[in-house]
C-alpha cells in the first residue's frame, strides 16, 4: 500500500479564524496537486471555500502561479487577500549590497531616522512616506488595528518589489520596513523611502512603492472597532493568481 504524504498547511488572516488554528497536518495520497489540497480544505472549512476566487497559495515561502504536484514536508500557506522609532527591532531584515532595506517589525517606526540612515552623499532628496492608524473606517470608530502577516514570504516580497522599483526609476536607494501586531491611533504601520539626486523620481518611486505593497506582500490588517471587529479585505495584484 502506497504510503500518503504531509503537507503542513498554515492559515492567516480570517483563514486561521474560519480553521480554527493557524497551522494543521494534512494527509494527501501521492501525486496530488495544490488544487487538489486546496479542495480538500475548502471541504473541510466551508468558509474557506466560499473565499476560493480570492485565495492565493505560497509553497514553502514561495508564490504558487500555477498548480504544483507536492512533495512530502511541503509547507503550504492560505492567503486571504492582503489589506490594502526603531531601535534595531526588526523580526526579519533583508540589507542590499547596494544599501536597500527592507524589514518587519513589532516596534514603533521612524521613517525620517530610517531615510537618514540609507541617504547617499550624492542624493539631493528624500520622500518618507508613513501609513499610520486613523481613528475611523466605513463610518465606524476605530479603537486600535493588528497586523500579521506570512513573515518569511513577506519579507522576500518586499525586497523584491523595492530593488524592481530601484531598477526602473533613478532613484538612490529604497527602504520598506512594515510594524506588526497591535497599533493604536495615530502608530505608523508601514514607511516606504526613496532617497534620489532629484525629487520626481522619489516620489513616483514610493508612490509605486506603497501601491504594490498593498496588493503583493502577505500581511494582513483586522479592525477593531468600539462595536465589532473585522477583518480588512483588499484584492491581491493581477499577477497572482487565486487557487481554484
Amino acid at each position: 500500500m502506497t504510503e500518503p504524504i504531509h503537507i503542513q498547511v498554515l492559515f492567516f488572516g480570517q483563514l486561521r479564524e474560519i480553521a480554527g488554528a493557524s497551522e494543521m497536518s494534512w494527509e494527501l495520497p501521492p501525486g496530488s496537486t495544490s488544487n487538489e489540497l486546496f479542495g480538500a480544505v475548502a471541504v473541510a472549512f466551508p468558509g474557506i471555500a466560499a473565499m476560493r476566487g480570492s485565495i492565493v497559495l505560497a509553497r514553502n515561502a514561495e508564490f504558487l502561479h500555477q498548480p504544483v504536484v507536492l512533495s512530502e514536508g511541503d509547507e503550504i500557506a492560505f492567503l486571504p487577500p492582503v489589506s490594502g522609532g526603531n531601535d534595531g527591532g526588526w523580526i526579519h531584515e533583508i540589507r542590499t549590497a547596494e544599501g536597500h532595506f527592507f524589514g518587519l517589525t513589532r516596534q514603533r517606526i521612524d521613517g525620517t531616522r530610517l531615510a537618514r540612515e540609507v541617504l547617499r552623499a550624492e542624493d539631493g532628496a528624500f520622500v518618507n512616506f508613513e501609513g499610520v492608524v486613523r481613528n475611523h473606517s466605513g463610518g465606524r470608530k476605530t479603537r486600535f488595528l493588528d497586523y500579521e502577516c506570512y513573515e518569511a514570504l513577506a519579507i522576500k516580497t518586499m525586497a523584491a518589489i523595492g530593488q524592481d522599483i530601484a531598477s526602473k526609476h533613478a532613484v538612490g536607494r529604497v527602504a520598506i520596513v512594515h510594524r506588526l501586531g497591535r497599533l493604536e491611533i495615530g502608530e505608523t504601520s508601514v514607511a516606504v523611502v526613496v532617497t534620489s539626486p532629484h525629487r520626481r523620481p522619489a516620489f513616483e518611486a514610493a508612490l509605486e512603492g506603497i501601491n504594490r505593497l498593498k496588493t503583493s506582500v502577505p500581511i494582513w490588517k483586522k479592525e477593531y472597532f468600539e462595536d465589532g471587529e473585522v477583518w480588512v479585505e483588499g484584492e491581491w495584484e493581477a499577477t497572482l493568481k487565486p487557487a481554484g
